[in-house]
């Protein structure tokens, strides 16, 4: 039976894989240049497979290097993700957050279900609202933290991403070549009138309320199924859906900013901590739109 494999090895591996020279990995890890490679060879000799070769410009991998490069990932993240919950500084606490519905199953139920994970003493309450009434919440101080559309660029906060404001159609149905355009709307919202409605009237097009809804899962459902056209965020295209462009005589209804807005009456070490988890979920999102 060979010998399990040590983390300190598996740590060298990589950081020889990302730099391609034992030098370079040497100086970063504080070590002379004889102690890598003779980690390097240790971990050969338990691999039992020759895991670098040198080339013009420094080491690449091997096939079987190529193999233990995902493993070595994964243990080294997994072992960096205990530590850095063992260590972290127990809080405890309520803290009430409220988010928009597009964002409830996509980007923020990983954040929260991390955060509770590590600091399972704080009862974290969410509340899944529109934007007006979530930022009404945070002012009458029933909320901590509150992600909220800003489509004017009026709003205080930290900038999260920018998610535009969409017209969707479905890939099946050719809805948005139909006179009057049939519109699916949120019921009593002033955004509806004030920039997607109005986005048709500038280019007058005709258009009927064909379905009115109070969340954006009603809004999904119209016009997946064929019952309207739509209004969405560009993250949250459903399935069986896409994006109507200025090639199809949509432009884009805004240009809205995600804005993380805080209670301005008061914070604690776990808002604080809640926060910066919720801007590591939305730096993958921001990178992509």
């Amino acid at each position: 039976m060979r010998e399990p494999i040590e983390s300190d090895l598996l740590r060298t591996f990589l950081i020889i894989t990302e730099t391609s020279n034992f030098s370079v990995a040497a100086q970063r890890i504080g070590r002379t240049q004889s102690a890598v490679s003779a980690q390097i060879k240790r971990l050969e000799e338990i691999v039992g497979e020759a895991l670098f070769e040198r080339s013009a410009r420094g080491v690449v991998l091997t096939r079987s290097g190529n193999q233990l490069l995902p493993y070595a990932q994964r243990i080294v993240d997994l072992l960096n993700e205990a530590a850095a919950t063992i260590r972290t500084k127990p809080l405890n606490g309520p803290v009430r957050i409220g988010i928009p519905e597009e964002y409830s199953q996509t980007v923020l139920p990983a954040a929260l279900a991390a955060f509770a994970v590590r600091h399972p003493a704080v009862e974290v309450t969410v509340s899944c609202d529109y934007t007006a009434r979530n930022l009404a919440a945070l002012e009458k101080d029933d909320l901590d933290l509150a992600v909220v559309f800003d489509w004017s660029n009026h709003s205080n906060g930290e900038v999260l991403c920018i998610d535009p404001t969409v017209w969707v159609t479905s890939l099946v149905h050719r809805l948005h070549d139909a006179t009057p355009l049939p519109v699916a709307t949120y019921r009593n919202s002033t955004w509806a009138r004030d920039f997607a409605l109005r986005s048709l009237e500038q280019q007058a097009r005709p258009y009927r309320i064909a379905f009115i809804a109070d969340t954006s899962s009603g809004l999904k459902n119209a016009v997946s199924a064929g019952l309207a056209v739509t209004t969405l965020s560009r993250s949250n295209i459903p399935h069986g859906c896409r994006e109507l462009t200025s090639d199809d005589g949509f432009p884009p209804v805004d240009s809205s900013r995600v804005v993380l807005r805080r209670n301005p009456y008061h914070s604690s070490e776990a808002i604080q901590e809640l926060a910066e988890m919720v801007r590591e979920a939305f730096q993958p999102m921001s990178a992509l739109l």
